[in-house]
């Protein structure tokens, strides 16, 4: 019966929402009310700022994610409420140093972030990937990415210094990369929630903190990457402390892919495919006699594609894409010994709505045999998710996850969770 009537919310919600636009796109109303859906931020660019601090080279945004879910089919508990509710907010600042104090080829970058709830996953799912990636705790506000770029040779040579999220990437030809991007799997406030689909859990990036970054393009579709990290980094801390205070390890990571395009009826068809290695010199325990051993090594591909076009417009991306991955850890040391995930998008699929998108992914991480804290030996998921652009500042995204094994525990049934999220541009 609750997963009916969480059904039949979220089906009542986003069908709500939907009418609501079209009444204003589609009915005798203002000049001013149509404006307000039609603006690129619900502010219209904080009523006109944005517009004066971009001729200084500045950028500012400010966007809220709100997400209600609820396990509505096996897991731990059906009924426990604790996380069914929870909302971040990002503000972000970017600063072309070129515009503001003539220095060539520099960037500045901000992130802060805020949020409250931990989600339904320890409560209610026990998902070891985890159902809401954007579930960061309960934070007022933390500044989690401060870094400076430096660039050279029309971009083929950038350099990235400070508070860095490794995972946040750089760009190669539109296309991002460097480290485990995804073009169609890579955010959690517009796409797939569940974080086994954000990335490669197999890869243990250490939190947001202080590390340096350098991508090098030596041919037009090549690039290479490498980065070194505060392994023991806390994205709510500056990093003085863990970087050079202590044991001071550090993560290395290296990355170098291709991003080609495939020849279409209707236009090129943009690829990515890269491969990377990582070290993580920290020690830890081995699983078969708990003695302590250091430099954990392993690697990781993925790709992503897009496979049809729906018209000759090189800007205008409506059409299908695919998207993987798959790494490997050493499974006397990690818990997740290998890992792969696969999945497709059509944005467009309905008449007159280009900018939806309807995405299935499916994932699954396979424990290591050593490894006592399970009794199954895998846990997979699959989810669905439809993301309506209302307008260009709201977006609805009504979305299911169906996990097999939570946590690789076989005394936890499979968990169906129901979901759906907001996210507004201010």
């Amino acid at each position: 019966m609750n997963g009916m009537l969480i059904s039949l919310d979220i089906v009542l919600l986003f069908s709500l929402a939907t009418f609501a636009y079209d009444e204003y796109h589609g009915s005798e109303q203002t000049d001013s009310a149509r404006n307000i859906w039609q603006r690129q931020t619900l502010m219209d660019g904080f009523f006109g700022l944005d517009e004066t601090l971009a001729d200084t080279g500045v950028e500012l945004e400010l966007s809220t994610t709100q997400i209600y879910q609820q396990n509505v089919r096996g897991g731990i508990s059906t009924h426990r409420k604790a996380g069914r509710f929870s909302g971040s907010y990002d503000l972000e600042l970017s600063a072309d140093l070129e515009k503001l104090f003539n220095i060539q080829g520099a960037r500045l970058y901000m992130l802060t972030e805020g949020s409250f709830s931990d989600g339904i996953n320890r409560p209610s799912v026990n998902s070891f990937f985890g159902v809401n990636e954007d579930a960061g705790g309960d934070r007022s506000i933390d500044i989690t990415e401060l870094w400076y770029e430096q660039s050279w040779f029309e971009q083929t040579l950038r350099i990235r210094l400070g508070k860095i999220d490794l995972t946040g990437g750089f760009e190669h030809h539109g296309c991002p990369v460097a480290f485990d991007c995804s073009t169609y799997a890579n955010d959690e406030t517009a796409q797939f929630l569940n974080s086994a689909l954000k990335n490669n859990p197999a890869i243990p990036f250490p939190d947001n903190g202080l590390a340096v970054a350098v991508y090098y393009s030596p041919a037009d579709l090549w690039y290479v990457s490498a980065a070194v990290a505060d392994a023991q980094a806390d994205a709510r801390e500056t990093g003085f402390q863990t970087a050079f205070h202590g044991e001071d390890y550090f993560f290395y990571i290296f990355e170098t892919g291709i991003t080609p395009e495939l020849n279409s009826v209707n236009g090129p068809l943009q690829g990515a495919y890269r491969a990377g290695l990582w070290y993580d010199p920290q020690p830890k325990e081995r699983f078969s006699d708990s003695t302590t051993c250091r430099d954990d090594t392993g690697f990781y591909i993925s790709f992503d594609q897009m496979l049809c076009r729906e018209n000759d417009n090189s800007e205008d991306t409506q059409g299908l894409a695919a998207f993987g991955r798959y790494g490997w850890a050493d499974s006397k040391v990690n818990e997740l010994a290998r890992f792969w995930s696969a999945g497709v998008q059509y944005q467009g699929l309905i008449p007159d709505r280009d900018d939806d998108v309807l995405a299935l992914g499916f994932a699954q991480g396979i424990f290591s045999d050593d490894a006592t804290s399970f009794t199954d030996d895998y846990e997979s998921t699959l989810e669905i998710y439809y993301r309506a652009e209302l307008s260009p500042w709201l977006a609805l995204s009504p979305s299911a996850q169906y996990i097999a094994n939570p946590g690789g525990d076989k005394s936890v049934g499979d968990a169906v969770v129901l979901g759906i999220r907001a996210l507004m541009r201010f």
